[in-house]
C-alpha cells in the first residue's frame, strides 16, 4: 500500500512538473513572438530595414553606370527611403550620405545644393504615402516629385548661369530650355522627360521589389503584425 501511494504520489508530481514545463514553454513562446513584433514597430534595424537599406545602395551603384542626363534612380531612391524607412534621420541621412558617395565618385558641380534640396523634398514626398503605398499614390509622388526638382535644379542653373537675363522671361527661357526636345535623341528626349521616365521605371522596380519580397517573407510587412 505504501509503495502504490508513493507511485501515484510520484506520477502526479511528474505531471505536475510537465504542466509547469508547458506553461512556461507557452510563455516563452509568446514572450518570443511579442519580442519579435516589438522590434519589427518599434526598433530601426530590423529585416525590414536592411532590405530597404540594400535597394538604396543597388540604386547608388546603378546611378554610376552609363545613363542618359537625368535618366538616374536618385528620384525614386529618395521617395523609397521617406517611404519604407521608419526613422526620419535615417530616411534623409542614408539616401544622401549614398547619393555623396555617388558624387565623390561621378564629380561634384555648382548645383549641388540645389539637388539635394530637390532630394530632401522627395523624401519628405515619400514619407507622405507611407500609409497608402499602391500603383497611384507611387505614380502620382513620382511625377510631383520629377516636376518639383526640375523647378528647383532649374531656378538654381539660372542663378547662377550667365546665358540667361536675371529676370522673370530668363527664368521661363532657362525652363523651356529644360523642356525643350533633343536633336538626334542619342541623350533621350529632354532634361525633364528623361528625369520623369527614370523616376517612374526605377520606382516601379524599387517599390514593386519590395513589395513582392513581402509576400515573400510576410515579416517584413509591418501591417501584419
Amino acid at each position: 500500500m505504501f509503495h502504490l501511494t508513493k507511485f501515484v504520489g510520484l506520477q502526479t508530481a511528474n505531471k505536475n512538473i510537465f504542466q509547469l514545463f508547458m506553461v512556461k514553454l507557452k510563455s516563452f513562446i509568446i514572450f518570443v513572438e511579442l519580442k519579435l513584433k516589438y522590434i519589427m514597430k518599434y526598433k530601426t534595424f530590423t529585416p525590414r530595414f536592411f532590405v530597404a537599406l540594400s535597394v538604396i545602395i543597388v540604386a547608388a551603384v546603378l546611378r554610376l553606370l552609363p545613363h542618359w542626363p537625368n535618366l538616374t534612380p536618385i528620384a525614386a531612391m529618395a521617395l523609397f527611403a521617406g517611404t519604407y524607412i521608419d526613422k526620419k534621420q535615417y530616411a534623409f541621412a542614408i539616401p544622401i550620405a549614398a547619393m555623396f558617395v555617388s558624387d565623390l565618385i561621378i564629380g561634384l558641380h555648382a548645383n549641388i545644393p540645389a539637388v539635394y534640396l530637390g532630394f530632401a523634398i522627395t523624401v519628405l514626398i515619400g514619407m507622405a504615402i507611407r500609409k497608402r503605398v499602391n500603383v497611384g499614390t507611387v505614380l502620382l509622388a513620382t511625377l510631383g516629385s520629377s516636376v518639383i526638382f526640375f523647378l528647383i535644379t532649374n531656378f538654381s542653373a539660372w542663378l547662377a548661369s550667365p546665358l540667361y537675363p536675371q529676370t522673370f522671361n530668363g527664368l521661363i527661357e532657362s525652363y523651356i530650355a529644360g523642356l525643350a526636345f533633343f536633336r538626334d535623341y542619342s541623350h533621350g528626349f529632354s532634361f525633364f522627360v528623361n528625369d520623369v521616365i527614370g523616376t517612374v521605371f526605377y520606382s516601379a522596380v524599387f517599390y514593386g521589389a519590395f513589395y513582392l519580397t513581402e509576400m515573400r517573407f510576410p515579416v517584413l510587412d509591418k501591417t501584419r503584425l
